[in-house]
């Protein structure tokens, strides 16, 4: 693996070297852009405004358009903004992570220590799993400021989870949401019936699999072959309140028989 940025964590008067890492990444198809007509591969180009002519890479620059007129903004702008950010992952408090609502939850990375750092970065991670709480913290990267989340990991690893700004949560004040009032007791009891049922001893995420690409691609494989492929029909079942207690209990069933 690559690493993706090169800093030092800020843990109190602690300065951990680290490097990140991405722990994820895509499976689904690759997929090209085509045009229907000839089935020419479609490529994008980066045109000048004024002059109609496509640009190269190494003559684009980002700016900021400040009273009419743009201003350039240079790698060395972004550091200069905030020095400390751009380099140190600064720890600003530790929370149980119970606390934060998974939607403020972005993207997950792999942290490993730089040379010198191995110590205090085990020492870290052994904290972090004795206490059970999470480190938050800020740091810039790729010319951006994020807001993140360290955790102790298996292994040894200690991950970071790039976190969503309050701000970045639209509101949901617009959202039609019934009252609690209108669930009746039997049916509540009943769905919890039904949600422990559903409940295993141990969650084991690895028996999840994303089987669409598989259909996907026999679909694809079955078009090639010149097979005509039909629409299979699916009808939506609109749930109404006369038979939720009559939909949970088959379900309950349906489990058992399971």
């Amino acid at each position: 693996m690559r690493a993706i940025w090169t800093g030092a964590i800020g843990f109190g008067l602690v300065n951990i070297p680290v490097r990140i890492y991405t722990a994820t990444e895509q499976a689904t198809l690759d997929l090209d852009m085509l045009d229907k007509r000839n089935h020419a591969n479609i490529k994008y180009q980066r045109i000048n405004e004024s002059t109609g002519k496509v640009v190269p890479w190494e003559d684009i620059i980002k700016g900021y358009k400040y009273e009419g007129t743009y201003i350039e903004v240079t790698d060395e702008d972004f550091e200069k903004a905030s020095p400390e950010k751009s380099k140190i992952i600064n720890i600003n408090e530790f929370v149980p992570e119970t606390e934060i609502d998974t939607m403020y939850f972005d993207t997950p990375y792999y942290l490993e220590p730089g040379k010198g750092g191995e110590k205090a970065y085990a020492l870290l991670h052994k904290a972090l799993e004795e206490t059970g709480k999470v480190a938050i913290g800020s740091f810039v990267m790729r010319t951006r400021g994020n807001l993140c989340l360290l955790k102790a990991a298996p292994d040894g690893i200690i991950t970071l989870v790039r976190m969503r700004f309050a701000e970045d949560i639209r509101p949901a004040e617009d959202l039609k949401i019934p009252a609690a009032s209108s669930v009746k007791p039997a049916e509540l009891k009943m769905a919890i019936s039904l949600i422990n049922q559903l409940t295993p001893k141990k969650f084991d995420i690895t028996k999840y699999k994303d089987t669409y690409n598989d259909e996907l691609l026999k679909l694809i494989h079955a078009k090639a072959k010149g097979k005509k492929i039909a629409q299979p029909k699916f009808k939506m079942v609109k749930n109404n309140t006369t038979n939720i207690m009559s939909q949970l209990r088959e379900s309950l069933k349906t489990k058992k028989a399971g």
